[in-house]
């Protein structure tokens, strides 16, 4: 391949869709460096894996030599983005929205490369904005459009209610688009209408519109619902070295290619299909290629060191030999009477229930700092501190306070 197919290549990797690649293609032949535009509205104070497939994308194109523009969404975040909801979300007080935002500044340079990311916040320009202005704004686009969106229109058919500051969202994350002059927007594919939103206003304001690419959401660590804090199916990337490698670990080998797709620096396309044919024909152990991302996700937002730290503390648990004292300590708060076993499992989050719980012990599945464990009527009271283990892949160490 040549350069600029190999550059489209890359871009390409995990997009769900290249809106108008034609035009990405003609704008990269220019030679000079695009603007590439992604918005994140400070909702949350931590950034998770789900969050990073648009900043990983978002490196990418710094790679290959373009402007990225990291937009904190410090307005729209007080408006609250409607998409995905059923009901009327409820907007971030200004001091919430402001704090947030500092600690996402903190966090994405772990991903995107300081020196080439211009960090912005739409409150620049809606912050100057009257009514007036506003009210212009509005004038271009339509109720009936609006209506379009899969969301708002499940919404009005089911008589919801649906605030007119809702409509505002997807025009105001649109102009974002004309303020910055975007040759690029990136989103998920939840954003979609959104980011055409950005499109027709460039073109209405004489702007040439921007190329849309959307990534898929993430699934997290059930291998089934979008990586969400709400769900706790997550791993936050500021979350210590030795969590980021044990929840790695649980997730299925089916979810492990899609995150090694769309999380990966270092391992290349040709590399990824190589690696499934090597465990599809038994010659690969899947353990191995898992362990290989958990140490690249672990390297990127801690360092080397902490890495291989955090790697022996799970081999620890999973060989049954090394230092244990590596895992992170949780603390549980024991009842006066105390946990039976079954119950100290489920509390601990190694297993999901008390019944699985009985059938793990049932099956010789669970132990304690090593050693396999039957007897269901052990009572663990304060002070207890150990390591339990389900199977392979749960496992968790804790204190009971």
């Amino acid at each position: 391949m040549n350069e600029l197919e190999q550059a489209l290549a890359l871009i390409a990797r995990g997009a769900d869709e290249i809106i108008k690649k034609e035009d990405l293609e003609a704008r990269l032949k220019l030679g000079r460096p695009l603007r590439i535009k992604a918005g994140f509205d400070p909702t949350a104070p931590d950034l998770h894996l789900g969050h990073t497939v648009l900043l990983n994308k978002m490196r990418q194109f710094q790679d290959l030599g373009h402007q990225v523009i990291f937009l904190i969404g410090d307005f729209t975040g007080m408006i609250g983005d409607p998409t995905g909801k059923n009901v009327t979300r409820k907007p971030l007080t200004r001091e919430d929205v402001l704090a947030n935002a500092e600690t996402y500044a903190e966090q994405v340079y772990k991903v995107l490369d300081r020196d080439r990311t211009e960090l912005r916040f739409n409150s620049e320009w809606f912050g100057k904005m009257t009514a007036a202005d506003m009210i212009k704004l509005a004038a271009q686009h339509t109720v009936a459009r609006m209506l379009e969106r899969d969301d708002f229109s499940k919404r009005f058919a089911g008589q919801q209610p649906i605030a007119i500051h809702e409509f505002l969202y997807p025009l105001v994350q649109g102009y974002d688009s004309v303020a910055l002059e975007a040759d690029v927007e990136l989103g998920g594919t939840d954003q979609k209408f959104n980011l055409l939103m950005g499109r027709a206003l460039q073109e209405h304001q004489g702007q040439a519109p921007q190329i849309v690419l959307t990534m898929p959401l993430l699934e997290g660590l059930d291998g089934v619902a979008k990586m969400s804090k709400s769900l706790g199916n997550y791993i936050g990337i500021n979350e210590p070295a030795i969590d980021i490698v044990t929840k790695t670990m649980k997730i299925g080998d089916e979810l492990m290619w899609r995150w090694y797709e769309l999380l990966s620096f270092d391992v290349s396309m040709d590399e990824l299909a190589t690696m499934k044919a090597g465990v599809a024909s038994g010659a690969l152990n899947p353990r191995e290629v898992k362990l290989r991302l958990a140490r690249e996700l672990a390297t990127r937002f801690h360092d080397a060191a902490a890495a291989e730290q955090a790697i022996a503390g799970w081999n620890a648990v999973v060989t049954g030999q090394g230092d244990t004292s590596l895992l992170p300590l949780d603390e549980i708060q024991a009842p006066a009477e105390g946990f039976r076993l079954a119950a100290l499992l489920t509390a601990a989050g190694v297993t999901p229930s008390n019944s699985e719980a009985n059938r793990k012990l049932k099956e010789r599945a669970v132990r304690i700092d090593g050693e396999v464990v039957e007897d269901a009527s052990r009572v663990f009271e304060t002070g207890f501190e150990g390591v339990l283990q389900v199977g392979k892949r749960n496992f968790a160490r804790i204190r009971l306070i």
